[in-house]
C-alpha cells in the first residue's frame, strides 16, 4: 500500500467536497481487495444533517466499481487535525472491511495515525451473525 498515493487521492476528492454550510471539507480514499483506489467527498445539503460523508461516498464508489472489501481507508479533513470517522461511517467501514482493515487519519502534512477498525468500533454490531 502506497500511503502517499492514497493521500493524494483523498486530497483530490476533498477538493470536490460540497460543504457550503459547515465549511468542513472531507475527502476519503479506499484501497480495496484488488488494490484499486476509490474516492469520496462529503456532500451537504440545506436539510442539515441530511447529506453524505466522504467515507460513505467512497464506499459507494467502491461497491459500484466492483470492490467488496476495504483494506485501507485514508481520511483527510481540516489541515493539521485528524478527522476520525463518525459512528455511522465506522459501522459502514466495519461492514465493508474485515479484521485487518486499516483506517489512516492525517494528523499533519506528513504524519498519519493508523487504526484497526476494531479499535475505533469495539463491540461492533455484526449483522452477518443474524439468523436469516
Amino acid at each position: 500500500m502506497n500511503i502517499k498515493e492514497l493521500h493524494q487521492a483523498a486530497l483530490k476528492a476533498q477538493s470536490k467536497s460540497y460543504a457550503p454550510y459547515s465549511k468542513f471539507y472531507v475527502g476519503a480514499a479506499i484501497i480495496d481487495e484488488h488494490g484499486i483506489i476509490h474516492v469520496g467527498c462529503n456532500i451537504e445539503n440545506a436539510s442539515y444533517p441530511v447529506g453524505c460523508c466522504a467515507e460513505q461516498s467512497a464506499v459507494s464508489q467502491m461497491i459500484i466499481n466492483g470492490g467488496q472489501t476495504i483494506k485501507h481507508i485514508l481520511i483527510v479533513g481540516k489541515s493539521g487535525e485528524a478527522c476520525s470517522p463518525c459512528g455511522a461511517c465506522r459501522q459502514i467501514i466495519f461492514e465493508h472491511g474485515d479484521e485487518l482493515t486499516q483506517i489512516h487519519l492525517q494528523s499533519s502534512e506528513t504524519q498519519f495515525s493508523s487504526h484497526n477498525i476494531s479499535d475505533l468500533l469495539p463491540s461492533a454490531f455484526d449483522g452477518s451473525k443474524l439468523d436469516k
